[in-house]
């Protein structure tokens, strides 16, 4: 009989949800991402699909992102849904004008979390009433809920952010809030997976010039210079060597190119045209 006080350790540390609900024009039915070990944590999270909203893109898809391809209302709508199937109708969504950098904000206030998107790519706070929200359409979302200290954050880690060592900054940036990363939770979302994520000479440069370990995230190489980056090893990497503990670090098994009718996905549908693809979101708040 085993006596130890710890608990069992999740098989699918992922669960995939539906809400059904009416709209007020008929029943929608919303699917998300749930990482368990992360809501038992302590804190409401959620990674999105496409499935269930008003927009165009093609048809009846739930595109939670402002842009060009997308009207205000149609957003506004799509995010009452999703906001209200996760059951967080009444907190503050914030979100960031994402530019691919390694630059980092930390929501101290409900005032700052309500007033004008942040630029930055991943934001760090301990409030309670707020969803820190990234948007995706291929490149990885990290959340992080650490229970010891209730802070939280959330990462947009493409190849420029990962090859900047973003969620290695953002990790100093919770130990600095006093998060021991070995209590800290990390939930690595939907995106491109190794099989699909195809990179030029460039990026494999940029990489072999940031990472010893460069070779272990790579693989095809192809002779015209390309190769497949493996997103997910790369920040894995990256919250190991910051202390984080294999165990509490869980990987959502869903590649948004080979899903494309669950995810959105720009290397699929963008076609160099970033208008018509829509954008997933990843939310982290505290229960």
């Amino acid at each position: 009989m085993d006596e130890s006080n710890e608990e069992p350790p999740i098989d699918e540390p992922f669960a995939i949800r539906e809400r059904e609900f009416d709209t007020g024009f008929g029943k929608a039915c919303i699917s998300y991402l749930v990482c368990e070990p992360l809501e038992s944590a302590g804190f409401l999270n959620a990674f999105s699909t496409r499935i269930g909203g008003v927009s165009p893109l093609p048809a009846e898809a739930l595109n939670l992102a402002q842009f060009k391809g997308d009207s205000k209302e149609n957003v506004l709508e799509n995010r009452r849904r999703f906001l209200t199937a996760i059951g967080s109708e009444q907190g503050d969504l914030v979100t960031a004008n994402q530019t691919h950098s390694i630059d980092r904000v930390a929501i101290a206030s409900l005032e700052q979390a309500q007033g004008p998107q942040p630029a930055c790519d991943a934001m760090v706070s301990r409030l309670r009433g707020i969803l820190l929200a990234i948007q995706t359409a291929d490149c990885l979302p990290v959340l992080i809920g650490d229970p010891v200290t209730g802070v939280m954050a959330a990462i947009h880690a493409g190849w420029r952010g990962t090859a900047g060592r973003i969620t290695e900054r953002t990790v100093a940036d919770l130990m600095q809030q006093g998060v021991n990363p070995r209590n800290a939770i990390a939930a690595l979302g939907p995106a491109a997976c190794a099989e699909c994520y195809e990179v030029g000479q460039d990026v494999i440069d940029r990489y072999r010039k940031e990472f010893g370990y460069w070779r272990t995230l790579f693989a095809d190489f192809k002779e015209n210079g390309k190769a497949h980056l493996d997103i997910y090893a790369a920040n894995i990497q990256q919250l190991i060597f910051c202390g984080f503990t294999e165990e509490r670090i869980h990987v959502a098994e869903h590649c948004t190119m080979h899903e494309n009718d669950l995810f959105f996905s720009y290397r699929r549908e963008g076609r160099g045209q970033p208008a018509v693809v829509g954008r997933l979101l990843s939310v982290i708040g505290r229960k």
